[in-house]
């Protein structure tokens, strides 16, 4: 890395550092201020009281039913349950538990059991997840955001460049299991949190003879070598990684976290900074890695109960060792929660970007955004309500994967630009969401985000549960 590139990083990391020391200052000073708060705080207190108080155990189900033209139907269904004890804590919750079950007819699905709990362990909160995730078709468009050329005319059908639809992708089936616990401090928003996770990523080139099956004519996907095949012909990828590879995860962290609820945040902040160690010891990588995370997300009400703004900013690098192709799309979070972890690009952090877009050994990211509540009623003893949002997202590489010039050579100009090592530039979106929201915490959630650059794509529509932070 250049000393450039090492100050900019350095940089990064001390502003999102700073936000956070600034954060747990603030919030001490202004939780009780002047009188026009308070206010506010009555108004939010007369509503919740307007909610009917949840108690034990809870149920949200959803089907899941799409259709892609190479993986097939989607089918299945996921359940998220809910424990509110007493309703002492309501809307935030004890408990819950959240299982998915969904298949394309081929291969390729999500099998996901994810538990959160403060009871389990008296005096600390526990997570526990438990993913299968096989992927016939996973997104791979290359080191260093736009420093890697996406050509669209390569996976458009009819086009007279046309290589295939799977030029970007490549198979893989990836099985996590993670735990971690939560501890308190004297002051009860401030948190530490350590845990371990075993990863298993196994990845090949795009089975063909599954995704054909029931083809005929122009649907048919050609037998052409894609970028991931290319990138382990050019020595991009070391052979040593190119099946994947198996790896465990120990993490730690330090969390400040001041929301009045957890579903959907009015007010608040959330801040964290994570250490997350992948030893050589513990794996049958070439070498281990250690990545430093910081994510800060705050909360503002602009109107009481009905229109709030968010923003969430986070970066992520490589402290030491080296991180293998496979992995790099991870992202460390303190809190074991959502089901795709990873990747610049796509539902998780970049909406309407293409899955993966942008990945490189250290990556930031922002995402800022207006929800508002625009209905609300009770029924069948439970509570509802409807939202919008407005949002716009945005990352960038700031720390490169190296990419040798005789490598770079080897694969050809068309794929590169500056060589593959330049500066990224900006990766963003302009979309907006629709949210079903029952008892506070059961969301279902339609996002569509809208690419700016025909190099990130054109949109994404992502159906799920859940705002996205």
């Amino acid at each position: 890395m250049t000393m450039k590139k090492f100050i900019r990083n350095k940089i990064i990391l001390s502003v999102l550092s700073f936000f956070f020391v600034m954060s747990v200052m603030a919030q001490s000073t202004t939780d009780t201020t002047n009188q026009e708060q308070k206010k506010t705080i009555n108004k939010e207190k007369t509503e919740k009281n307007q909610d009917q108080i949840k108690k034990g155990w809870n149920v949200g189900p959803l089907p899941v039913i799409s259709f892609d033209s190479d993986l097939g139907f989607q089918y299945g269904a996921l359940v998220d349950f809910y424990n509110y004890g007493n309703g002492k804590d309501y809307p935030n919750y004890r408990q819950s538990l959240y299982m998915e079950v969904s298949q394309f007819t081929k291969k390729s699905g999500i099998y996901r059991i994810n538990y959160d709990s403060k009871d389990l362990i008296k005096g600390y909160r526990v997570y526990i997840d438990l993913s299968y995730l096989p992927d016939q078709a996973y997104g791979f468009y290359g080191y260093n955001g736009y420093n890697s050329v996406y050509n669209s005319a390569w996976v458009t059908t009819g086009d007279a460049s046309y290589k295939t639809r799977m030029f970007y992708r490549y198979q893989r089936k990836f099985f996590r299991t993670k735990i971690d616990f939560m501890g308190y401090f004297n002051n009860k928003k401030l948190h530490w949190i350590v845990g371990v996770g075993l990863y298993d990523i196994k990845v090949a080139p795009v089975d063909l003879s599954i995704l054909n099956k029931g083809k005929s004519g122009s649907d048919i996907l050609p037998d052409s070598t894609g970028l991931y095949e290319r990138y382990v012909q050019s020595g991009i990828i070391p052979k040593s990684e190119e099946n994947g590879g198996i790896f465990t995860v120990l993490k730690g962290a330090l969390e400040y976290d001041s929301r009045d609820n957890e579903g959907n945040p009015n007010k608040g902040i959330w801040t964290e900074l994570v250490l997350a160690y992948a030893p050589k010891a513990l794996s049958n990588m070439d070498n281990g890695f250690l990545k430093l995370s910081i994510t800060h997300r705050q909360y503002f009400t602009l109107v009481p109960s009905r229109l709030t703004f968010a923003y969430r900013l986070g970066a992520q690098i490589n402290l030491a060792g080296e991180t293998p192709f496979y992995a790099m799309p991870l992202l460390f979070y303190a809190r074991s929660t959502s089901a795709y972890d990873e990747g610049l690009g796509g539902s998780s952090n970049l909406r309407g970007v293409m899955r993966n877009r942008v990945i490189g050994d250290g990556v930031a990211y922002g995402n800022f955004e207006f929800r508002w509540k625009f209905v609300k009623f009770h029924f069948i003893k439970q509570n509802f309500y409807l939202a919008l949002s407005a949002f716009m997202d945005s990352g960038t590489v700031i720390q490169n994967e190296p990419i040798t010039s005789a490598a770079a050579e080897a694969l050809g100009a068309n794929y590169f630009k500056n060589d593959g090592t330049g500066s990224d530039g900006l990766h963003s979106t302009l979309g907006m969401g629709f949210h079903f929201v029952m008892n506070q915490n059961f969301i279902i959630a339609v996002d569509h985000g809208q690419a700016l650059n025909p190099q990130d794509g054109t949109s994404g529509t992502y159906v799920g549960l859940n705002f996205l932070f």
